[in-house]
C-alpha cells in the first residue's frame, strides 16, 4: 500500500478496501481527530472518502457514480439508488454527468448489482480523478477577537474529471469536486466547467447534486407535508432570509420517477435530493475560461433531537465560515457629524466597547465621493483607531427605488416592480455597477472597518435587456449574486466586518439579525426585555451567539414614546442593566442605538460592569447555548453555555422576571460540557461546590434570584 501523508490529511492509494470502524465517541463532545482518507479499492473499481463519521463511495467504471453514502455514526445507509453525479444544459442540450443505469429496484441498492450496471452513452464520461487537500474558498483576514479555528478546515478533496460524450462539445472538461472535513459529518460538493474549445459555450443550467436518498417516512395516501431525510443541506447561493431554511434557494426534494416500488401509491415521496439554482445561471464560458458553481454543503445528523441537530449545524458554521465567531461589542451612534461620532468613540473606549457604527438615519452616506467628505470619514477612522475602536457605517441597497432605468424589471409585466421589496435597483444596471464601485473605493480611501449592508441582494431577477451587467432574465440572478458575493469575499479578505440582514454567512458575512420584530422595540421597557430573551432563546437553536445581533433602543425607535425609551439613561438604569445582562450573558451583541452609552457615573459603572463580565468569560459566553427554560415572564428562565474544550466547561445564566424573589432547585443538563462524573460549580464569583452528575449527566443546583434579578453559575 502506498500512503501519501501531509498536513492533517491521509490519502491512501490502497491495494484493498479500507474499512473504517464506527466512531466510538461523541464527535460533539470529545471530538474526532482521525484524518480524512481517500481510498482506491484494490480492483480499481471504486474510490472511497471517509472521515469515520460519514463515508461516500464512488464507482469508477463503466462510468463514475455515487454508489454508497453511509452514516457511520448510526450504521445506516442513506442511499437507495444510483443517479448521475450532476446534470448540465449546455447550448440548449441536457447532459447527465456520470451515473449508471439498470438498477432493478430503487428501494435499495445491492453490491451484487453494481457490476451489471451500464453507462448512459449520452452522458459525460469519467476520465480520471485527483485527490488533495481542502482549500480556502476565499481569504479571511483575522483582525479582531474570534475563535481559534483553522481556515481552511482540515480535510481532503476529491475531483472526478469527465469528458463529453463522443462527438459532442469537443474541448470541454467538466469536473465534480468534493471536500470532506475532519471531525464533523460534513462534505461539500461543486462542479466546474472548463472550455478548452475555440468557441464560446453557454451553460444554461446545472444540477450539481442528485441523490436517491432513503425516504424518511412512508405513506400510502396523498400527503401534503412530507418529512424529508434527516440531513441538513444548504449552499452559499443563499439569500432572501435570516435563517438557512428560508434563505435556501438551491435544495430541492423531488419525487423520483424511477422509484416504482415506493409505498406512496401516487409515487409522491420527496426522497430525491437535487441541488440547483432556481434560475439560470445562463453563463457564457469563453474559450480558455472556467465556470465554477456554487458549493453545496451536506451535514449528516445522528439524531432527530432538536438540540443535538442544532449543535451540529452550529459546529458546521464554525467549521466552514469561522469568521462568524468574530463578535465585537458595538454601538450604533445616532448622528454622523464629527462631534457626535467622537463622543461615541470616547465613550466606547471608556467602557470597553469595540466598534462604532454610523447607523441608519444618522446622515452617514457611503455613496458620497466628495473629497472633503471622504477626508472627514478618514479622519474619524484614524481617531477611532487611535482609541483602539473600529468604525463602520450603514448602507441601504435593495429595499429602495432608483428609477425605471435602473430598477429590476418584472418578467411578468415588463415593468419595474415585482421584487421582494416591491421595487429594487438591479445590481447589473449602470447604477448598480456604480454603487459597488463606490463601496470598494470608500473602504480603500477611508480605512473603515465595517459595513452594515441593509436590504442586501435578496435574489431578485431582472428581465431588462439593456442593463450592462446581464443579458436578460435567465442570467440576471446569477450575475447579481456574483457581484455581491464577490464584494463580501473581498471585504472578508481585508478584515472588514459585515452586518448583513440576510443569509450571506457562507459568502463572507459575519452577523445577521438574531430574529425579532422591529416594532416590538416600541413596546414598554419591561415587555422589550422579555421579548429580547425569547428572541435570543429562539434564535440560537441553529445560530451561534455571535451570528446574530439584538437591539437596544437607547432613543425612541418607531414609536412608543417615553415608556419605550431608555433615555435619559440615568432614569432607567434598571431596564438598561436588564438589556446589558441578557445580551452580554447570552454572548449576543446588540445594536445600542443612541447618542451615548452613559450619562452619569452610575450609568457608566453599570455598562462597564457588564462589559467586563463579558470579556472575562468571553470564550464560554461565545460558545454554544443549551436551551434550559424559555422566558415566559411566569418563572425564572435559563440558558446554559457549554464548551468541553475550555477551562470553564459551562456557564448558566438565570433570570428572574418576577416582582418577587425566587428560590428553587434548577436542573442543569451538563452532557455537552464533557463532564461525566462530577462538576465544580460556583455562583458568580463565590466558592465552588462539587456536584455529582446523575445518569443523565444532569446536576441540580439551588438558585435564589432577587426580584427582576440575574445570577450565573460557572461550571468547571
Amino acid at each position: 500500500m502506498r500512503e501519501l501523508r501531509f498536513a492533517s490529511v491521509v490519502f491512501l492509494c490502497a491495494a484493498g478496501a479500507a474499512g473504517c470502524a464506527r466512531a466510538d465517541r461523541d464527535w460533539l463532545v470529545t471530538g474526532v481527530t482521525e484524518p480524512v482518507s481517500v481510498v482506491e479499492r484494490a480492483d480499481g473499481k471504486e474510490v472511497v472518502m471517509d472521515n469515520t463519521l460519514i463515508r461516500r463511495t464512488f464507482r469508477l467504471r463503466p462510468n463514475a457514480a455515487t454508489v454508497g453514502y453511509d452514516n457511520l455514526m448510526t450504521g445506516e445507509s442513506m442511499l437507495r439508488g444510483v443517479k448521475p453525479e450532476a446534470r448540465v444544459e449546455i447550448d440548449g442540450v441536457r447532459f447527465d454527468v456520470g451515473g449508471l443505469q439498470g438498477q432493478p429496484d430503487y428501494a435499495y441498492l445491492l453490491n451484487e448489482w453494481l457490476d451489471s450496471l451500464r453507462s448512459n452513452p449520452e452522458a459525460f464520461r469519467f476520465a480520471g480523478y485527483e485527490i488533495g487537500r481542502t482549500k480556502e474558498r476565499f481569504a479571511w483576514r483575522r483582525r479582531r477577537y474570534c475563535a481559534d479555528t483553522a481556515w481552511p478546515p482540515a480535510g481532503a478533496s476529491l475531483s472526478l474529471h469527465f469528458k463529453p460524450p463522443a462527438g459532442k462539445l469537443k474541448g470541454l472538461r467538466l469536473s465534480v469536486h468534493y471536500e470532506m472535513y475532519e471531525g464533523i459529518p460534513l462534505l461539500c460538493k461543486w462542479l466546474s466547467v472548463h472550455n478548452g474549445s475555440g468557441q464560446t459555450v453557454r451553460l444554461n443550467s446545472y444540477t450539481s447534486e442528485i441523490l436517491a436518498m432513503v425516504e424518511y417516512e412512508s405513506h400510502v395516501e396523498n400527503y401534503e407535508k412530507w418529512n424529508v431525510p434527516n440531513i441538513h443541506v444548504e449552499s452559499d447561493y443563499s439569500f432572501a432570509g435570516m435563517n438557512a431554511y428560508v434563505a435556501n434557494q438551491t435544495t430541492h426534494w423531488e419525487k423520483d420517477p424511477e422509484y416504482m416500488t415506493q409505498v406512496s401509491y401516487p409515487r409522491e415521496n420527496p426522497c430525491l435530493l437535487e441541488s440547483r439554482p432556481p434560475v439560470g445561471p445562463d453563463q457564457d464560458i469563453e474559450p480558455g475560461g472556467t465556470f465554477e458553481s456554487f458549493r453545496t454543503f451536506e451535514l449528516v445528523f445522528d439524531s432527530t433531537e432538536r438540540e443535538r441537530k442544532g449543535l451540529a449545524v452550529r459546529r458546521m458554521y464554525r467549521t466552514i465560515a469561522p469568521w462568524v465567531t468574530e463578535n465585537p461589542i458595538m454601538m450604533h451612534v445616532r448622528r454622523a457629524d464629527p462631534k457626535s461620532v467622537r463622543l461615541a468613540i470616547d465613550q466606547c473606549a471608556e467602557v470597553g466597547f469595540e466598534m462604532v457604527i454610523l447607523t441608519f438615519g444618522s446622515g452617514f452616506n457611503i455613496e458620497n465621493e466628495a473629497p472633503e467628505y471622504l477626508a472627514q470619514m478618514k479622519e474619524l477612522a484614524d481617531y477611532a483607531h487611535s482609541k483602539e475602536i473600529e468604525i463602520g457605517g450603514y448602507s441601504l441597497l435593495s429595499s429602495r427605488r432608483i428609477s425605471d432605468e435602473h430598477d429590476v424589471i418584472d418578467k411578468a409585466t415588463g415593468r419595474p416592480g415585482g421584487a421582494k421589496f416591491g421595487n429594487a435597483p438591479c445590481i447589473g444596471s449602470k447604477w448598480g455597477q456604480e454603487y459597488f464601485r463606490r463601496l470598494y473605493a470608500f473602504f480603500e480611501k477611508t480605512g473603515f472597518d465595517l459595513l452594515e449592508h441593509d436590504g442586501s441582494y435578496p435574489g431578485d431577477t431582472c428581465a431588462s435587456t439593456s442593463h450592462p451587467g446581464h443579458r436578460g432574465y435567465e442570467d440576471s440572478q446569477w450575475a447579481q449574486w456574483k457581484v455581491i458575493s464577490d464584494f463580501y469575499k473581498w471585504c472578508r479578505g481585508r478584515g472588514i466586518y459585515l452586518n448583513v440582514p440576510d443569509f450571506y454567512y457562507l459568502a463572507g458575512s459575519t452577523k445577521c439579525a438574531m430574529g425579532y420584530r422591529e416594532t416590538n422595540w416600541s413596546l414598554p421597557r419591561a415587555q422589550q426585555i422579555i421579548h429580547g430573551r425569547q428572541n435570543i432563546y429562539d434564535g440560537t437553536w441553529t445560530k451561534t451567539p455571535s451570528m446574530g445581533w439584538m437591539f437596544v433602543p437607547l432613543v425612541q425607535y418607531h414609536g412608543g414614546g417615553a415608556p419605550a425609551t431608555l433615555e435619559p439613561l440615568s432614569e432607567h438604569r434598571d431596564a438598561y442593566e436588564a438589556h446589558l445582562a441578557q445580551n452580554f450573558g447570552s454572548g449576543v451583541q446588540a445594536c445600542y442605538r443612541g447618542p451615548r452609552l452613559y450619562d452619569t457615573d452610575q450609568t457608566k459603572a453599570i455598562v462597564k460592569k457588564w462589559v467586563e463580565f463579558y470579556k472575562k468569560y468571553r470564550a464560554i459566553l461565545d460558545s454554544d447555548i443549551i436551551h434550559v427554560r424559555r422566558a415566559d415572564g411566569r418563572d425564572i428562565d435559563c440558558i446554559l453555555h457549554v464548551n468541553p474544550e475550555l477551562k470553564h466547561k459551562g456557564l448558566a445564566m438565570v433570570y428572574n422576571p418576577l416582582s418577587r424573589k425566587v428560590e428553587k432547585k434548577l436542573k442543569l443538563p451538563l452532557y455537552y460540557t464533557g463532564l461525566t462524573e462530577t462538576a465544580r460549580i460556583r455562583e458568580r464569583e463565590g466558592r465552588s461546590r462539587k456536584y455529582k452528575l446523575d445518569r443523565g449527566y444532569n446536576v441540580t443546583v439551588p438558585v435564589s434570584v432577587e426580584a427582576r434579578g440575574v445570577t450565573w453559575f460557572v461550571i468547571e
